[in-house]
């Protein structure tokens, strides 16, 4: 991906370092985060681990470390210039900027607080996404998807659950889940993951066509992404079976399919993920 030159967004708020423990047990925040996160795929379980606040950790301030952070905010401000334009264009509403927040180990969000084993997040209470940068280092080793196209993949989606957000998308999958059973609410979330991953390639056809920002291979690494983190191929890896009622974020090939589809049209019309048949996903 080409970054050279391009603009650093303003809204990053930088909390690596500052290292919080994780709540025990749990309040209503803790809750509303679980809900997230399980929304994420990531692992529920992990937010109700720790105690008490841990020291402040001293980050290295390597040439690795600024260019890492350097890159996250080239590829946030380029979903702003995007999304500023789109979307008042293709769906008449304003675009509000998210912030991305880095930290490490652990953080506290308006939605409760959560651990880096959660994987990336968004928490629409405060509009905010959540990365700790270890999960690059995740997608390189444990997932197999190396490239910073890939890594701008997964800002994107996060980006694309703002969207959602700023849509009433989100909002109106969330008023369900006291009305639907488990697994009816799973499939509601996998349609709410699968357009996310549609608008993260919306994101990249428009980025292209207003600064040619893709080098070759870049669509391939962001596939490869998308195919590592699909839940039939994460549940067969971790439990050697897999089990489709659970599915929250869709298969590895649903994934592939709604993110080639963004990247193809362009067009916010075409990720209506919620109006089709589950056969059609």
């Amino acid at each position: 991906m080409k970054t050279e030159n391009q603009r650093e967004s303003a809204n990053v708020e930088d909390r690596r370092g500052m290292s919080k423990g994780v709540l025990v047990g749990g309040g209503l925040g803790t809750l509303i985060l679980a809900l997230v996160i399980g929304l994420m795929g990531g692992d529920v379980s992990k937010i109700f681990e720790g105690g008490g606040a841990g020291p402040a950790e001293e980050i290295p301030d390597t040439p690795e470390a600024r260019e890492a952070k350097r890159f996250v905010s080239v590829v946030l401000a380029d979903t702003e210039d995007v999304w500023r334009k789109l979307l008042p264009q293709q769906a008449g509403r304003p675009y509000q900027d998210p912030v991305l927040v880095l930290f490490t180990r652990q953080v506290e969000s308006a939605c409760g607080r959560a651990s880096a084993s959660t994987g990336p997040f968004y928490c629409p209470e405060d509009h905010k996404l959540y990365l700790d940068f270890s999960f690059f280092d995740d997608l390189r080793s444990r997932f197999q998807a190396p490239g910073d196209f890939a890594q701008a993949y997964v800002i994107a989606h996060e980006v694309g659950h703002h969207v959602q957000k700023l849509m009433g998308t989100s909002d109106m999958v969330q008023k369900q889940r006291t009305r639907l059973n488990e697994r009816d609410y799973n499939q509601l979330s996998v349609r709410l993951e699968l357009q996310a991953d549609f608008y993260a390639g919306v994101w990249a056809h428009h980025a292209q066509q207003m600064r040619q920002i893709l080098e070759e291979g870049d669509i391939e690494e962001a596939l490869r992404a998308a195919n590592a983190i699909g839940d039939d191929r994460l549940q067969k890896q971790g439990q050697g079976y897999v089990v489709p009622d659970s599915f929250t974020h869709g298969t590895s090939e649903q994934r592939i399919r709604w993110f080639k589809k963004g990247f193809k049209t362009g067009d916010l019309r075409q990720g209506d993920t919620f109006s089709i048949s589950a056969e059609s996903l």
